[in-house]
């Protein structure tokens, strides 16, 4: 199971109270205050993990609970601190603050007209990257920080305070170099299985890739760049129609976009009208987005009628540049290299 979207209840521990108690010993039956400090709570923090890659964990278990602190004991002894929640997220995931109290009322505000308010709170990006995402009550004082001259056997102690709480949302973005952009059934995971080790599911039908996944290219000279292959797109997505959203929030991080088309057709497509409604719904989606560098792919070259379309492609897009392939049978692929390597190739070791 693939997720890369979820929401979470979060909450970090509240401090351990401080206590009224006494000196009581054998040869010391009046002796002075001694209840101890409450220990604090236990924070969530946010760590990214290089061995993790969605969020399926919290799927099973939505709580971000951290410990509460202990209590304080007699004898001046401070209460155990509370033990922090680690909550792993692989490296692109991007953590917003819901305006809901708890999760029943963001699953009733998700369902009404006006919808979940979410704020963004932080963006990770870098492996070993760390983030508290909530802060831990702290503890009380024990009755001994309460005695005076004139109170020798004082009974007030201070309570711990609550910890932070709330309900946040975690989404995942996709980092990569290039990101493929196209069609269902246009030819990206072919391509990508062409490209880089990644083998990614291939079918002859449409949203064969129901989850983005990320291969890499290695060129000479220890360099290389991460191409992602994203599920495909259809008209109407930024509306979150088809895959919608599920597609266009992992490209809002690569630095190059690749437009692979079927240059045959072979859907009864028009490969023209193919590349001017992608490069719509990028639009519709994320101006800035729009805004990537791009160059195409014209895919499935080995098939008839795939010439012609490509020399009128050309003639629509000339500053564009336009790499012809067949995924399938690994031609062009060469060209396509040495374009990835002079656009986005970086040293393996960067």
């Amino acid at each position: 199971m693939f997720v890369d979207h979820i929401r979470v209840f979060a909450r970090a521990g509240d401090g351990g109270n401080g206590i009224v108690s006494f000196r009581r010993e054998k040869f010391v039956p009046r002796g002075g205050p001694d209840g101890g400090d409450g220990g604090d709570g236990g924070k969530v923090t946010i760590v990214v993990d290089p061995h993790t890659d969605n969020l399926r964990a919290f799927a099973f278990n939505p709580k971000l609970i951290a410990q509460d602190g202990a209590h304080g004991q007699s004898y001046k002894r401070h209460g155990k601190k509370g033990k922090d929640f680690i909550a792993r997220v692989p490296p692109g995931t991007v953590v917003y603050r819901s305006n809901a109290q708890d999760m029943k009322e963001a699953a009733e505000m998700e369902r009404s007209e006006e919808g979940v308010e979410l704020e963004p709170v932080v963006d990770l990006t870098d492996i070993g990257q760390e983030f508290d995402l909530l802060y831990p009550g702290k503890g009380g004082k024990g009755n001994f920080h309460f005695r005076s001259a004139t109170n020798q056997a004082p009974e007030e102690v201070k309570l711990g305070t609550e910890g932070e709480q709330g309900v946040f949302y975690l989404e995942l973005r996709r980092i990569a170099d290039a990101g493929f952009v196209g069609f269902p059934n246009a030819g990206k995971s072919t391509l990508m299985g062409a490209l880089s080790a990644n083998k990614p599911k291939v079918g002859a039908y449409p949203f064969t890739t129901l989850k983005p996944s990320v291969g890499v290219v290695d060129f000479p000279g220890f360099q290389r760049c991460t191409i992602a292959d994203i599920p495909g797109l259809i008209e109407g997505a930024h509306e979150n129609r088809g895959l919608g959203h599920e597609f266009l929030r992992h490209i809002t991080r690569c630095n190059l976009l690749i437009f692979v088309i079927d240059m045959a057709g072979i859907d009864g497509r028009e490969p023209i009208d193919d590349l001017q409604i992608l490069r719509k719904e990028i639009k519709e989606y994320d101006e800035e987005l729009a805004k990537f560098p791009w160059m195409i792919v014209a895919n499935k070259m080995d098939v008839e009628g795939a010439e012609e379309q490509l020399g009128f492609m050309k003639q629509r897009f000339p500053k564009v540049d336009i790499v012809p392939i067949s995924a399938k049978e690994e031609t062009g692929l060469d060209e396509l290299r040495k374009l990835l390597l002079e656009k986005v190739g970086k040293r393996r070791d960067s």
